[in-house]
């Protein structure tokens, strides 16, 4: 269980869990890598500016739907690394509701090991992305009927 105050989602306390789990930070690194080999693809479309996360200094693009009260995330990235982050992002989010998306805070990337591996740049990638889908979350809870 997370102990940033707030438990976290059963699939990102997964996710968290199985990083804690790799003491060596190039098995964190490949199984960055495996998350980001595993992503599923996303439509050329959906590339587009609006879906661009600004603040990364590599392309990632970030698509939500909602379905049946429920978030679902599609991403990209040109790095790999970053995809990587993407799908743990995307993999630790799906299939929430606005709500619960809402109430994550970025600080689990610290009980990974990962964020002492990552370059400045890349750190901040993250919570560019993680703020992007906190973002398209927040944008279905203003819409849903009270």
């Amino acid at each position: 269980m997370s102990t940033t105050g707030t438990p976290l989602p059963p699939n990102l306390d997964r996710i968290v869990e199985r990083f804690k789990s790799r003491s060596d930070p190039k098995k964190r690194y490949e199984q960055l890598l495996w998350y980001a080999k595993k992503l599923e693809s996303m439509p050329e479309e959906d590339k587009s500016p609006e879906n661009k996360v600004h603040g990364c200094t590599s392309q990632v693009y970030i698509t939500a739907n909602l379905q049946d009260g429920k978030v679902w995330y599609k991403g990209d990235s040109d790095a790999q690394l970053v995809k990587g982050l993407v799908a743990l992002l995307v993999e630790g989010l799906n299939g929430l509701t606005p709500q619960e998306i809402l109430q994550v805070t970025p600080n689990f990337i610290e009980e990974t090991g990962l964020k002492v591996s990552l370059t400045p740049s890349r750190a901040n990638g993250f919570y560019s992305i993680f703020q992007t889908m906190q973002k398209k979350a927040l944008g279905f809870e203003l819409e849903m009927p009270a």
